[in-house]
């Protein structure tokens, strides 16, 4: 038996009903007999193990479920590394843009405040005021030396709210400004995107054949001188060839 034949048999390149007819026919046979049980059995380990080669053939050598964290993911849509990327950008984008929307909301709604309680304050301060000169015409009324103390004391709890509107605006526009880093960090993840797609192009570019892949001549799956615990003799290629010509 040739090596391109042995070759052909462990790669499925060869048809085992070929096999018997042409076993039948060089041994003169006229009317095809029914197989025997050991070939039958013969027939079957074959199959099996060219199964096995097909269902196995797209892992590496040294794969298994044991070792799968030692291999890179599937490339499958939810690993490929630039439509990760390319989701990441656009949800931070998005993210982004619904926390500046809700920071303008917040910031607007404190300058709204601060001049309702600008307002308050200038009523109040008339009001010290007001009761300033009638507790000093009217000394003995109680009520206006009442509502003066009540009145400098709501004075100083609005200024106190104002300051704290002032200090929150403040901090806001403090949030905002480190926000600016996240487009800083898109444009980043752009930039990698970029790179890595033009090794893509560069990489199919610098593979690329005149041939197509469907044209190409198959590989064979065992070469002289591999030392795989799969790989079958001659004589135990032989062996089976003898028996489905018997």
């Amino acid at each position: 038996m040739t090596q391109e034949e042995l070759d052909a048999l462990m790669g499925g390149g060869i048809d085992l009903d070929d096999l018997e007819d042409e076993g039948k026919s060089e041994a003169g046979e006229e009317e095809a007999s029914a197989p025997t049980q050991e070939q039958i059995d013969v027939a079957t380990a074959i199959e099996e193990s060219i199964s096995e080669d097909t269902d196995t053939e797209d892992q590496p050598a040294g794969y298994s479920e044991e070792t799968a964290h030692h291999w890179p993911l599937p490339a499958t849509d939810e690993n490929k590394m630039v439509h990760q990327l390319d989701d990441v950008t656009k949800e931070s984008e998005e993210k982004a843009t619904e926390i500046f929307d809700i920071i303008e909301r917040i910031s607007n709604d404190l300058m709204e405040k601060e001049d309702e309680a600008q307002k308050t304050i200038d009523t109040l301060t008339s009001n010290v005021t007001l009761f300033t000169t009638l507790s000093k015409k009217f000394p003995e009324v109680e009520a206006f030396s009442t509502s003066l103390t009540q009145n400098e004391e709501a004075l100083v709890a609005a200024k106190d709210i104002i300051e704290t509107m002032q200090n929150s605006g403040d901090e806001i526009m403090n949030v905002m400004d480190i926000m600016q880093y996240q487009d800083i960090h898109r444009q980043k993840i752009e930039r990698v995107i970029n790179v890595m797609r033009a090794l893509s192009r560069y990489m199919n570019t610098l593979f690329e054949g005149r041939i197509d892949d469907d044209k190409r001549v198959s590989s064979a799956q065992h070469i002289v001188g591999d030392t795989h615990n799969d790989v079958a003799s001659d004589d135990d290629i032989e062996a089976l060839l003898a028996q489905f010509g018997n």
